[in-house]
């Protein structure tokens, strides 16, 4: 009796990674369906006149005739909009920087569009993010571990970092252990229409969108002042950790202080202009003040939506930019690697990131009750309410969690 083949639903996006991801699962005897997503309508917001997602739809279609796979599409604009767009008003709205791509994938990607994939009987579902997955055996049981992709320009296992157990073992990556050169070559050998495509940018799935523009939907502009606070403000006297002492000998107050954020007040800082609504700004951001005659540059350090104010500090190296740890907490931990659970008490050595691409950096997990607290080797900057830290054994992602 012949076995039957392994069914894999490829969510094609009308890219060239997804479209050379179908190829390979049916090169490795996979039964591939292509399903495209079309989780936007509103086109008032899209930058330009073009409307990505029908060229995207048509690109994904021709893939699927090309690779003489079915094909369909499916509407989940309704899930979108209630999962994520919702989301990233009220956390902009709050003062807080959400990361719609991570929560696409949890929501979205590996929630919604699983489940229609299921109800095809699929075994699998494909996407082409640069990651791998591997299989390991813990205490007899099947545990999977999400690894970095190879094209170190690529790896986007930042943007996985809060899928959980299930949803991996559901889970295919056929290009993780691509480059993305090799990537484009495959497709150009195949002659797939999207060979030469540029990568999409904007927000996930949505396309070119212009994210004020996106916000001024539900965030109305609203004037405000735009503060500078001095470096050598009295606010940060208790910065960092005092020297020679064991992290864990830290006491909850000296945690805090390095963990949350700083609380800033008007009497703090001078007027320098005014800006149009603090929730459409996030820390670190230096383009779109629209502030001259300061010498160096301007950077947001804190934004304050209740009293619509922004804080700004002078320079790449002002102290309000820097910070030796965050907090995440205990209702935002997440361990894509159950087994490695820290208990209340407990530390560990693990790298750490805070955004898409940036250099991993060496840090102590300490578990409290209320928390975690991540600890960094050197400082980091930009560190945003509502963003998300990722945490690293090697090229292994353990664990996340919303920063506080």
């Amino acid at each position: 009796m012949t076995q039957r083949k392994k069914r894999v639903v490829v969510g094609l996006s009308g890219g060239v990674d997804s479209s050379v991801t179908a190829y390979l699962l049916k090169e490795q005897g996979y039964e591939v369906i292509g399903m495209f997503m079309k989780n936007w309508h509103d086109e008032s917001v899209t930058i330009s006149n073009e409307c990505p997602w029908v060229e995207d739809s048509t690109d994904a279609m021709l893939v699927a005739q090309k690779l003489g796979i079915p094909f369909q599409a499916i509407d989940l604009s309704e899930d979108y909009k209630s999962r994520i767009v919702a989301y990233m008003f009220s956390e902009y709205q709050a003062g807080r920087t959400p990361n719609p791509d991570i929560l696409c994938n949890r929501e979205i990607k590996f929630d919604i569009f699983l489940k229609a994939a299921m109800k095809l009987k699929a075994d699998f579902v494909a996407t082409g993010h640069y990651c791998q997955k591997e299989e390991t055996n813990v205490d007899g049981q099947a545990m999977y571990r999400l690894i970095a992709g190879a094209d170190n320009n690529k790896d986007q296992s930042y943007f996985l970092c809060q899928l959980d157990q299930e949803q991996l073992s559901k889970a295919l990556f056929p290009i993780g252990h691509l480059q993305k050169a090799e990537v484009r070559a495959i497709a150009k050998e195949q002659e797939l229409i999207t060979a030469e495509k540029k990568d999409s940018q904007g927000l996930c799935f949505i396309g070119k969108v212009k994210l004020p523009d996106f916000l001024q939907q539900q965030l109305k502009p609203k004037k405000g002042d735009i503060l500078t606070v001095p470096a050598e403000s009295p606010v940060y006297a208790n910065k960092g950790i005092p020297a020679g002492i064991a992290l864990e000998d830290l006491d909850s107050k000296q945690l805090n202080e390095t963990c949350y954020p700083l609380q800033y007040k008007a009497s703090m800082g001078e007027k320098v202009a005014e800006h149009n609504g603090a929730h459409y700004f996030t820390i670190g951001q230096r383009k779109g003040l629209n502030v001259g005659g300061t010498g160096k540059p301007l950077f947001v350090i804190a934004t304050d939506t209740k009293e619509n104010i922004i804080y700004t500090g002078l320079g790449e190296d002002h102290p309000g930019l820097l910070r030796n740890g965050l907090f995440v907490k205990k209702e935002d931990i997440h361990w894509i690697r159950p087994d490695k659970t820290l208990k209340v008490g407990e530390t560990a050595s693990y790298s750490a990131r805070i955004r898409y691409r940036q250099p991993l950096s060496k840090a102590t997990l300490l578990m409290k009750e209320n928390g975690l607290y991540v600890l960094f080797e050197h400082p980091q900057r930009g560190i945003a309410s509502g963003q998300f830290v990722a945490w690293y054994e090697g090229e292994e992602t353990i664990g996340s969690g919303v920063i506080y």
